[in-house]
């Protein structure tokens, strides 16, 4: 059988004298199928590009002027306003251990007591020498009476018990440093020394916090500092800051700022605050971690929802549509930010429109079909919507 061209892509065979006849409802199907074919090719190859473009149908919105309630929080550490080493002033055998762990002293209290052997013995010393010397003195002044001595001789007597009544007093203050007493109301720490060890002078008995107001540091961004200091130089409400503790409950009692320190952490970026809380249960120790919470209320705060937004190369941005249904991409700053809104100090005004829903659909100068939702609506549905 020869090939015989069809004029498409391929041929039907015919046939040759001696072969076998095909059936004819074979070649006809064959050549049903290769004229299927030449019509669904033209289909493929269609050109790319001519598809009507889909008009877009998005939601639009508008900046709301709202009060926001801020808060930000910051990892803490909480330290004692007074935390102190109890030390021996002198040196000797601890004799008694007036405290005990944990324990809560007064002012005044003794703590330790060491064996005062040499020093009472010195005082013993110093107390005789003083004696010898007034009597020295009175006999001089009954000399004086008798006007066998001069004046100078009773000044210098004078000066020589003056000067024995001062070695009683030092001799007294050493004795009196065998006896530690509490430097003022706190909680004694652990006890590095027991009765009957051997102290030297300069050794530590333990460490005594004053626990009655707690101070609480944390590291702040400069940014953030910078909006703190601006809200003080308006002499706007101080803000609210509350405490948060390991076991994530609110500490019951609020705090205030209490210092800033003089200079930034060049590496972080960052400088100290410090809070300063009342403890008047002493739940808050020397050493404890938490979170600083700074709650802070904006007026007139303009904010949008963060799904109105897109980022490109770290700066933030909207699509505003014009009066003419056109759509075109403004850059905003964002000056804080919760979990479902952003608070915008530059960029928007309340009269604007803002696409809502859609903004991956949209481009630049795009004309579109907007639906407008009122901002009320909008930020009410949100998880966390401003107050």
């Amino acid at each position: 059988m020869e090939p015989v061209s069809t004029g498409l892509f391929f041929t039907i065979s015919r046939e040759r004298p001696g072969e076998r006849k095909r059936p004819a409802w074979t070649t006809r199907a064959l050549a049903f199928a290769v004229a299927l074919v030449s019509l669904a090719l033209p289909a493929c190859n269609k050109p790319e590009g001519h598809e009507e473009p889909e008009s877009h149908k998005i939601v639009a919105t508008s900046p709301a002027a709202k009060e926001v309630n801020l808060t930000q929080e910051y990892v803490c550490q909480i330290h004692s306003r007074r935390h102190i080493k109890i030390q021996a002033l002198q040196g000797g055998y601890l004799q008694e251990v007036r405290v005990n762990e944990g324990q809560a002293v007064k002012e005044g209290d003794l703590m330790f007591k060491i064996v005062p052997v040499l020093y009472k013995a010195s005082l013993d010393a110093e107390v005789a020498e003083a004696k010898l010397a007034e009597l020295e003195l009175n006999n001089t002044r009954r000399l004086f009476a008798d006007k066998v001595v001069s004046q100078q001789e009773v000044q210098l007597y004078e000066a020589k018990l003056a000067k024995a009544r001062a070695k009683v007093a030092k001799a007294q203050a050493e004795l009196n440093f065998t006896n530690v007493k509490a430097p003022f109301d706190g909680i004694v720490d652990r006890l590095h020394e027991q009765q009957g060890s051997l102290i030297k002078e300069g050794d530590v008995l333990t460490t005594l916090s004053d626990n009655s107001l707690m101070w609480v540091y944390f590291n702040v961004p400069e940014s953030r500092y910078l909006d703190y200091m601006a809200g003080e130089g308006e002499g706007t409400q101080k803000p609210d800051i509350g405490l948060v503790l390991a076991n994530g409950r609110k500490f019951p009692f609020s705090g205030k700022i209490g210092a800033i320190e003089a200079k930034f952490n060049n590496e972080t970026g960052n400088i100290p605050f410090r809070a300063d809380f009342p403890n008047p249960k002493r739940l808050l120790r020397h050493g404890q971690t938490g979170t600083v919470q700074i709650h802070r209320t904006l007026h007139n705060a303009l904010v949008i929802p963060q799904r109105a937004t897109f980022e490109t190369l770290d700066k933030r941005y909207v699509y505003v549509i014009g009066k003419d249904d056109v759509v075109h991409q403004r850059e905003i700053v964002v000056q804080h930010e919760q979990d479902d809104i952003f608070v915008v100090s530059k960029g928007l005004d309340a009269k604007d429109r803002i696409v809502l829903e859609g903004v991956r659909q949209v481009r630049e100068s795009q004309k579109v079909e907007a639906e407008f939702r009122s901002p009320d609506v909008v930020l009410a549905e949100l998880k966390h919507p401003a107050e």
